[in-house]
């Protein structure tokens, strides 16, 4: 038993296999008599007092803006790693971060034309924006060896743009009023944080520590607390070595890496997947906001992906990457518009009301359900006639 638990877990898929269960696990609690239940959980009251200083929130916004901030600090390490020494750092990064440009600005530009003329739900315009790594890396892994290495990378690169992207949207179009006290605060952690760096700081006890100290001050600023996850992770030195010889970088990331694929994201979605169900309509599904995701996540993501690669491809000079022919980077494109996560916390702040937040889910979860079917299927197709590679 214990064996079968180690080989599931070591599946590459098996992070968004658990993402997936997590999102059916809400659906299911959202639509049954546990539904008040599950309710009263994401509402339940939890505060952290320190003296006269305190933080208290419902259950749901710590998930939201606490746990969150710790896979945006996986994201900035992955991030950091990725441009100082990895898939970013040549010349070849033109092409996923054309493609990440493109498929961010279509799926935009799709919402907002679907809802012009409403200003309260045009905030809702970079929902369609998003990547879900995981669970796009999770269904492409359910392919198997069909897939080539080389497009799973690409994927890769492109969700952590798309994430880089998404972090600045949320810095510049989601931020709430401003206490320039905290802000204050928040900046002297900073310079805390770059004068560990600067001295050659290899423990990663003084850099989570101020990184705390971080977060509480952003949150109490205004400003997304889950921005203070990545200014830490830029933080974490790559290139230098700690007592062990390794990297504090890598060490962190692959210490942090089962905890938000397995735990994190889970909760994540099952905090945030719960659509009721009972009596959803079809005009529901053709409402603007659902639509516009729908429409943006289905046919937009891949659209300006597939732009932004064909301008990188020939303005550049640039090639497929190995083995990689056009219709698997088709497939790959369609599977970008599996939102999910991104999606649905990007959802989180720009509506507040019980209404939207449930137009929010219903286009989500459909646009990246259908993203998730055509693009398997394309895959498939692209890859029938190929015999199956050896598995990297």
């Amino acid at each position: 038993m214990v064996d079968a638990i180690r080989k599931f877990f070591a599946l590459e898929s098996a992070g968004g296999i658990i993402l997936m269960a997590a999102a059916v696990l809400a659906i299911m609690a959202a639509n049954s008599p546990l539904a008040p239940l599950y309710d009263a959980l994401l509402t339940l009251p939890f505060t952290i007092a320190l003296g006269e200083a305190a933080i208290s929130k419902p259950l749901l916004l710590w998930i939201n803006d606490g746990l969150m901030a710790i896979f945006f600090l996986l994201v900035a390490l992955e991030l950091k790693r990725a441009v100082l020494a990895g898939p970013l750092a040549g010349e070849q990064v033109l092409l996923p971060i054309s493609a990440a440009i493109g498929g961010m600005a279509v799926p935009a530009v799709i919402y907002a034309l679907i809802n012009v003329g409403d200003a309260a739900a045009l905030r809702g315009w970079a929902i369609p924006a998003a990547t879900d790594i995981a669970f796009a890396l999770g269904v492409m892994a359910l392919l198997g060896n069909r897939v080539p290495l080389s497009l799973k990378i690409l994927l890769t690169t492109i969700a952590v743009i798309d994430d880089l992207g998404a972090i600045i949207v949320i810095a510049i179009f989601y931020t709430a009023e401003l206490s320039f006290a905290s802000l204050a605060l928040a900046g002297i952690a900073i310079a805390a944080l770059a004068f560990l760096n600067q001295r050659g700081v290899t423990r990663l006890a003084p850099y989570l520590m101020v990184g705390v100290l971080l977060w509480a001050f952003v949150l109490k600023s205004g400003v997304h607390a889950t921005l203070a996850g990545v200014v830490v992770g830029l933080a974490i030195p790559l290139r230098a070595a700690d007592a062990r010889g390794e990297s504090p970088l890598r060490h962190l990331e692959h210490m942090l890496h089962p905890w938000v694929a397995y735990g994190i994201l889970p909760v994540f979605a099952f905090a945030n997947a719960g659509l009721p169900l009972l009596g959803l309509t079809l005009d529901q599904f053709v409402g603007t906001v659902p639509l516009g995701i729908i429409l943006g996540l289905v046919a937009g993501k891949p659209i300006g992906v597939l732009a932004g690669a064909a301008f990188a491809l020939a303005l550049f000079r640039l090639r497929l990457p190995a083995e990689t022919t056009p219709k698997m980077l088709i497939g790959m494109a369609v599977l970008t518009g599996i939102g999910f996560t991104m999606s649905l916390f990007i959802g989180s702040l720009a509506f507040d009301s019980v209404a939207q937040s449930n137009a929010v889910r219903l286009g989500v979860l459909s646009g990246s359900l259908v993203s998730a079917l055509i693009g398997s299927l394309i895959l498939l197709m692209a890859s029938a006639k190929t015999p199956p590679r050896t598995r990297h």
